[in-house]
């Protein structure tokens, strides 16, 4: 435990809704445009751990929340976390947890770091961040936007989803708000995390990284500039 110092991030998209067929899309609960999309999501999972694996001080963390109603009070982590237990974790040996809150990606990343602290009792000296290849620009934000060391910080994009030019045309919008609201704090996102959280869950991160409570309360669109601990 005082060696960890890598949060291998895995973030989620869906959720199942049976474990008979994981690659079909009747055994989880979509949303239209993720047709055909199970299969790269078990990919993800699979990234992550063959990633977590490989170094002996990595903490795999799969991070999404209960988004979904009609799913129930089911998780997009643990969704992940059953299917690579479901796969053996695809024979390899790592440690896993999950990290049951976050409502988007920017959510993803600062949850994830948070869920790591908790676990292991102090920062991440490194984050890796696996998700659609296409979403690196994405995250790179996020990262800029909670401060992380770009030195510190890996992201892997192990595949993109079939309807790639769809996604693409989605992801320059998101890009474009996300840029001019990089704290997803304008009515727009809140909307969405409202959305997002039907059973009206509250994460404990306050408690756990108090430090960070400047940071969760700022709104942007100005860079946070208060202390950080990494």
């Amino acid at each position: 435990m005082d060696t960890l110092d890598h949060a291998v991030i895995v973030a989620g998209h869906a959720i199942l809704r049976h474990y008979r067929d994981l690659t079909n899309d009747a055994s989880w609960h979509l949303l239209d445009f993720q047709k055909d999309e199970p299969k790269h999501y078990i990919r993800h999972a699979q990234r992550g751990v063959e990633i977590a694996a490989a170094d002996p001080q990595a903490i795999l963390i799969f991070s999404g929340g209960q988004t979904r109603a009609e799913a129930g009070p089911r998780s997009e982590a643990y969704t992940y976390y059953t299917v690579a237990d479901l796969h053996n974790f695809w024979g390899h040996q790592t440690t896993a947890i999950t990290e049951e809150f976050a409502r988007d990606s920017f959510e993803n990343l600062l949850f994830g770091i948070c869920r790591f602290k908790e676990y292991a009792g102090r920062y991440p000296a490194k984050v890796t961040l696996v998700s659609w290849a296409f979403k690196e620009q994405r995250f790179h934000l996020h990262r800029d936007a909670i401060g992380y060391p770009k030195t510190q910080f890996t992201y892997d994009g192990p595949n993109n989803p079939d309807a790639i030019e769809q996604a693409l045309r989605a992801e320059a919008n998101a890009i474009e708000k996300y840029t001019a609201d990089p704290y997803s704090s304008t009515p727009f996102y809140l909307a969405k995390k409202v959305e997002r959280n039907p059973f009206r869950r509250q994460n404990g991160y306050a408690i756990s990284c108090p430090e960070l409570i400047p940071l969760f309360d700022h709104k942007g669109p100005e860079p946070y500039s208060g202390p950080l601990p990494w």
